[in-house]
């Protein structure tokens, strides 16, 4: 298993210029506060949430049918819009903190993502004329995809400015704007669609994860794959520190558990083939938050034993547990177009 750590991801002697960029994102946002949407269940569709907590402004209810955490009341679609395309954090990621840690990501996230990825495509047989990328960011993913020459056509759609360009500056193929706004003429696949749509930390973000996938389904030729990633929300990180979990912020309105996403994929088309929890951080981000005095581990000496006390020899087994048993804060899905 790959050992990564949270430093090699984040440098921290850049963290402090982002956190600022950061909080300059939300003041922005929270302009429009009065303007936010009451919406259900972004799962099930449930009326019934329960208020869990609040951060940064935002309340999150908890589902009582299927347990998704979701922002409520929520930015419409045209503040998230101005968000991400307006945004310093956005904007110093892409300058400063992906250039600083992009071998690390390359080696340890987005080589094994493709190898991942190809390795679904061979077990299901698909065919590999065209594999398309959502939010693709700083563009490694599809860099790495296309080095292996292995999909005819890799697209990355990205819909923030200056990210869409860092990946044109890599010499990939680029629609700059959000997927729900793609037509299929527009792919210029003489009416082919898509083999493969892979998104990892994208759903999360979106005021209508329903109208996402009901969108790439209908993007994906018969039999075609979706494969996304997205925080788990009843994952070890998130279930133990609440709102103090980075995971919990401004823009990750969606936070879903593999059986209510499992759920929506049903609902929008899909059947669910694979459901894994591979995140590798979960049991490190606990413990970087007890030392930096963030969170307290008094009432919880089991997790102060592992997490603090026997971190050298047990903190990797640890993890490896929460991976094998679905409890990791990060999951990934594999759903086929019915």
């Amino acid at each position: 298993m790959t050992v990564l750590n949270e430093n090699e991801i984040r440098p921290q002697h850049l963290m402090t210029e982002q956190t600022q960029r950061y909080y300059n994102d939300i003041a922005r946002l929270m302009r429009h506060q009065k303007d936010f949407q009451r919406v259900a269940c972004p799962a099930c569709q449930s009326a019934k949430g329960t208020v869990m907590l609040e951060k940064y402004g935002i309340t999150f209810e908890t589902c009582p049918q299927c347990q998704t955490l979701y922002a409520n009341p929520r930015p419409l679609p045209e503040h998230l819009d101005e968000y991400y395309r307006e945004s310093e954090n956005y904007a110093y990621w892409n300058e400063c903190i992906f250039p600083a840690s992009a071998e690390v990501r390359r080696n340890k996230i987005f080589k094994p993502r493709v190898e991942r990825v190809l390795e679904i495509c061979d077990r299901y047989h698909l065919p590999t004329h065209t594999l398309l990328e959502v939010g693709a960011g700083f563009g490694l993913f599809c860099e790495e995809m296309q080095k292996t020459g292995r999909f005819q056509r890799v697209i990355a759609v990205e819909p923030t400015p200056n990210l869409a360009q860092t990946c044109r500056d890599r010499g990939l193929e680029v629609i700059e704007k959000p997927i729900e706004h793609i037509q299929v003429n527009e792919l210029n696949t003489d009416q082919q669609k898509i083999d493969v749509i892979a998104n990892f930390e994208v759903i999360e973000h979106l005021f209508s994860p329903r109208q996402f996938l009901e969108q790439c389904a209908s993007l994906l030729d018969q039999d075609g794959i979706l494969i996304l990633t997205c925080p788990n929300g009843l994952g070890f990180d998130v279930a133990t520190l609440g709102a103090v979990s980075d995971t919990v912020d401004t823009e990750h309105i969606n936070l879903f558990n593999p059986e209510s996403l499992s759920l929506l994929l049903e609902q929008c088309g899909f059947r669910v083939i694979e459901v894994q929890t591979p995140g590798l951080l979960d049991a490190e981000l606990v413990r970087n938050k007890v030392l930096d005095g963030k969170y307290s581990l008094k009432a919880q000496p089991f997790l102060k034993q592992v997490l603090i006390d026997d971190w050298e020899t047990k903190g990797q087994a640890f993890q490896t547990f929460l991976i094998e048993n679905q409890l990791s804060s990060n999951m990934l899905l594999v759903a086929q177009k019915r």
